[in-house]
């Protein structure tokens, strides 16, 4: 099957040879369809994890502990930009994982506190950041689950995700003259070795730039993911508990 499918894509990437981004763009589509017809052969069973869903237990979890408030992170970090990929149809499934709409994403107060002391040391350097995900409610968890079911790519529903926590962010660099993305090699969600930290056939500029990312996000806290250049997440994750309230009710009552 993966041969036929691969063999409609081919003519036609061969006619448009000279253009890089239609060829990258339809590798794109065939590696999502894979992936896809991959989730078949993983398990689908699972007992689901306890999960906060209701406003006034959140409330209550953050009247005992208050690092576990969720705080919206343009509140409290100046210049911060958002390309909420999973809002869009741009990204890795090709379709919209959150609310069409979606402006907001969240962490939990040390994890965006940390994040306000980076944003600060970059502005020094002319640099600033950009989000692609933070906070996920666990539902979209189990969605991205019954599309995908590869750990490879996407977190079991029976564990959570440091996402479903608010302790994980998805983000990079960007230029604060020309608001563009700084070059780390490959863009959000590559599934190749290329995006590993540890993979050296990249530019000496490029491994400048992700080891200038890295060492900020491990200087204020963050741990790093060996596979994705982009995923950091904040430790000792298990303390906070994992959510499923929604963006337009975190938006609403903070």
């Amino acid at each position: 099957f993966y041969t036929n499918l691969l063999s409609q894509f081919l003519p036609v990437m061969t006619n448009k040879i000279s253009n890089r981004f239609y060829i990258k763009e339809q590798m794109f589509l065939i590696f999502s369809t894979l992936l896809l017809l991959h989730a078949g052969a993983q398990d689908t069973s699972y007992t689901r994890p306890r999960l906060t869903n209701k406003w006034d237990e959140y409330q209550k979890q953050v009247k005992q502990d208050s690092l576990k408030k969720m705080v919206e992170l343009k509140s409290i970090i100046p210049g911060i930009v958002y390309d909420l990929r999973y809002a869009t149809i741009n990204n890795f499934m090709r379709r919209l994982m959150y609310p069409a709409g979606t402006t907001v994403t969240f962490l939990r107060l040390p994890a965006a506190n940390a994040l306000q002391k980076i944003q600060s040391e970059l502005i020094n350097l002319g640099l600033g950041l950009k989000i692609y995900d933070a906070y996920r409610p666990y539902a979209v968890t189990v969605k991205f689950w019954e599309l995908i079911r590869d750990e490879r790519y996407v977190a079991h529903p029976k564990n959570g995700s440091g996402h479903n926590r608010g302790v994980a962010v998805d983000l990079t660099l960007i230029d604060l003259k020309t608001r563009k993305e700084i070059n780390m090699g490959t863009g959000f969600d590559n599934f190749s070795d290329t995006a590993h930290h540890n993979f050296t056939n990249i530019s000496q500029g490029i491994r400048e730039n992700r080891s200038l990312l890295k060492t900020l996000m491990e200087k204020y806290g963050f741990k790093s993911y060996n596979e994705e250049w982009w995923h950091y997440s904040w430790p000792n994750a298990g303390k906070f508990e994992i959510l499923d309230i929604e963006f337009k009710k975190l938006k609403k009552n903070l």
